[in-house]
Order: C-alpha cells, then sequence, then structure tokens
C-alpha cells in the first residue's frame, strides 16, 4: 500500500511537470501557429460557413447559405441584391478597432475598442443604423460606414489603444457565486469577484487565432509566482494555471506592446500591482470563467 501512495505521488509531480511544460509566453505579431497550439486545438474556432455567437460556439449554417441538391450552389440561381457587409459579428481587425473608436466618440460604445466584433458593436451599430434610416442590420456595409466616418472625427491613437484600464464587462451567469475570476474576451478584463461582488479589475490580453485562450468554466489547478515557460523560456510571473499549460500571469510584454501583441494561449495581465495582490488571495480551487 504504501508503495502504490509513492508511485501516486510520483505520478502527480510527472503529470504536473508535463501540463507545465505546455505554459506559453509572448507571441510575436503574425506568428504561425506554436507548439502550443496543438493543446489549444479544443477550442471552439468558427469555419468560414459559420457564424461567431457571443459565448464563442459556433451557429448553424444559414439555410440561404446552403448548396444545391448536386452539393454546390446553382449557377443559374438569381443574385441577391443583399449589401455586402464589411464588418459583422466574429471580425476581427484594425478597421473594426476605429469603428470601435468612432462609436465611442458618439456615445454609442461605452468600453475600449478591443478590435473584435461581438455583441456590444452589433447592439451600437445597429442604434446607429435605427437613427439614421438605415437597415439594422448590425453589419457595418459601405453606406454605414461613410455615415459613421461623416458623424465622427478620425480617432486619436489613445482613443484606438486608451491608456486606462478597459471598463468590465457584464459578469457572465457562471460568476455570480463563490470565488471566480471572471475572464470577458469581448472587453478583455479579467474581474475577480466573490459572492457576485467584484474585488478588483484588470486588463487582459489572449492568445492568437493560431493559440487561442479556452473557453469555459475551470479551476485553478496550481500557482507558482516564480515560474518560467519550459517551452518559450520566457518569464511569467505569478502564474495561476486553469486548464493544462494555460495560465493567468504577469506579461511584461504585454506591458510594454499592448495589445499589439498576443500570447500563446495564456491570459496576461499587464498590471503587476494589480496581479501580485490577486495572486496572494486566489487558492487553488477557485473557479476560473473565460467567455465572450
Amino acid at each position: 500500500m504504501n508503495r502504490q501512495r509513492a508511485i501516486v505521488r510520483t505520478l502527480g509531480i510527472a503529470t504536473a511537470v508535463a501540463l507545465a511544460a505546455t505554459a506559453c509566453g509572448p507571441q510575436k505579431s503574425g506568428a504561425a501557429g506554436s507548439p502550443s497550439s496543438a493543446a489549444s486545438a479544443s477550442a471552439a474556432v468558427p469555419s468560414s460557413s459559420q457564424s461567431a455567437t457571443d459565448d464563442g460556439k459556433a451557429a448553424s449554417p444559414s439555410p440561404s447559405g446552403s448548396s444545391s441538391a448536386s452539393g454546390s450552389p446553382s449557377a443559374s440561381a438569381p443574385q441577391s441584391p443583399a449589401v455586402k457587409a464589411i464588418m459583422a459579428n466574429g471580425d476581427e481587425s484594425d478597421q473594426i478597432r476605429e469603428l470601435q473608436a468612432r462609436l465611442r466618440q458618439l456615445k454609442l460604445m461605452s468600453v475600449a475598442p478591443t478590435g473584435f466584433y461581438g455583441s456590444k458593436t452589433t447592439a451600437a451599430v445597429r442604434t446607429f443604423q435605427s437613427g439614421h434610416g438605415l437597415p439594422a442590420t448590425g453589419s457595418v456595409d459601405e453606406t454605414t460606414w461613410k455615415k459613421i466616418e461623416g458623424a465622427s472625427k478620425k480617432p486619436t491613437e489613445d482613443e484606438l489603444r486608451p491608456p486606462t484600464t478597459n471598463e468590465v464587462d457584464a459578469p457572465d451567469p457562471r460568476c455570480m457565486h463563490g470565488r471566480v475570476m471572471c475572464i470577458s474576451k469581448e472587453s478583455r478584463t479579467l474581474a475577480w469577484m466573490i459572492d457576485g461582488k467584484i474585488v478588483s479589475t484588470m486588463d487582459v490580453r489572449f492568445g492568437s487565432e493560431n493559440t487561442p485562450t479556452r473557453e469555459g468554466e475551470f479551476k485553478v489547478e496550481w500557482k507558482a509566482k516564480d515560474w518560467v515557460s519550459t517551452i518559450y523560456h520566457t518569464p511569467m510571473p505569478y502564474s495561476m494555471f486553469f486548464s493544462e499549460g494555460q495560465a493567468v500571469h504577469y506579461s511584461s510584454d504585454f506591458a510594454a506592446r499592448g495589445y499589439a501583441g498576443a500570447s500563446h494561449g495564456c491570459v496576461n495581465v499587464r498590471d503587476k500591482g494589480k496581479l501580485s495582490s490577486l495572486f496572494d488571495q486566489v487558492q487553488v480551487g477557485d473557479k476560473v470563467v473565460v467567455y465572450w
């Protein structure tokens, strides 16, 4: 029996080491796939035939996009006069960041620009369209974009990438009970919550499209104050691991470059002081919720 317990302990240590081997570091802009992409493959990434929803899941293809019985669109079918959207829910680009900054000037958005087109951007665009006699689709076509440009001014760099903390998103229902790190991908914030009350908040950054941060409900598996990635050999201070090699941790790269960079799947924090305080409060077993 004592020997069996020793084996279990050994396996436990080996498992922790194996999980730590997937720990992520900062990713260069435009970087291709990396070793951590295999560990992140389980994260849902909508295909081109699917639309992104606010919970990060993929919606079923629209009947309007269905093929003919032969498996391909009919060549003789009349073309629809539908207006083509240049920005829509699920997209991510610098143009969307400018759109959000302009909508913020027009008092239609309160959160800082993120470059991701989610539910808040959709709602703001729909409100603008309704007030300007346009079809309230929630997507931006050329006509909508020109009207938004005409009603606002070209955003400054500070408006595109505000130095201030992002406004916290509405907490996911799963965050309303117990001790939770409530992490919103849309507002790019982490809210430390206890029994439904926000104790502290901070800006966060996520993985790229090739190495996405997993979404869902997790628990803090283990903590390491002075961890160094075994794959990328970069410091990961105040690491709180919640999904295999993915962790919440301080990133000097995020502090220096902001949202111009990305992680290899981890949740980066740029305020070291705030994260240090959070690290002392969070316990192994506390809940982690990552959501759109």
